[in-house]
């Protein structure tokens, strides 16, 4: 298929299609006119990347374990960081430099910690916003609130 069809059938525009193709996420095989042709199997592809762009991973996390993307069984992104017991045996040993030679299980590790440290930034960035949300809300004059409740202002905020 072309690529505005794969786009339109990954859930995406053709512009961020290329885009991962750019990063080396996807590789369309070419028409001797040189029009890109997806396969049904790149689409699956494109999907899983979207969903885990959707789960806070960017780009260069998901380029870190793309070869595990070739891999992925049609259960999809639990079997990203499971597949044949490869991040549940909690050795801790992970994959130093590339990707290229590894074997499911490393590329499982490598999966594992790529989202554990962007999990730990998630985290951090959090924190870091909580402290600046509340010294903004004292010098407004704003009384305390929970962390992680809504202001009753935060609604006008994202609409």
């Amino acid at each position: 298929m072309r690529i505005g069809d794969a786009a339109a059938a990954a859930g995406m525009t053709a512009r961020a299609l290329r885009y991962y193709e750019e990063h080396g996420l996807v590789i369309a095989r070419r028409t001797p006119s040189g029009h890109r042709v997806y396969e049904p199997e790149d689409v699956r592809k494109l999907r899983t990347v979207r969903e885990l762009l959707d789960a806070g991973l960017t780009v260069g996390d998901i380029r870190s374990f793309a070869p595990l993307l070739d891999a992925l069984p049609p259960e999809g992104i639990p079997e990203l960081f499971f597949a044949q017991g490869g991040a549940r045996d909690g050795d801790g040993e992970g994959a130093a430099g590339g990707t290229a030679t590894l074997g499911p299980e490393q590329h499982c590790r490598t999966a594992t910690e790529v989202a554990r440290r962007r999990l730990a930034d998630l985290d951090a960035r959090i924190e870091r916003l909580t402290r600046l949300r509340g010294r903004l809300a004292r010098r407004l004059g704003e009384p305390a609130r929970e962390p992680g409740g809504v202001a009753p202002y935060g609604r006008a905020l994202r609409e």
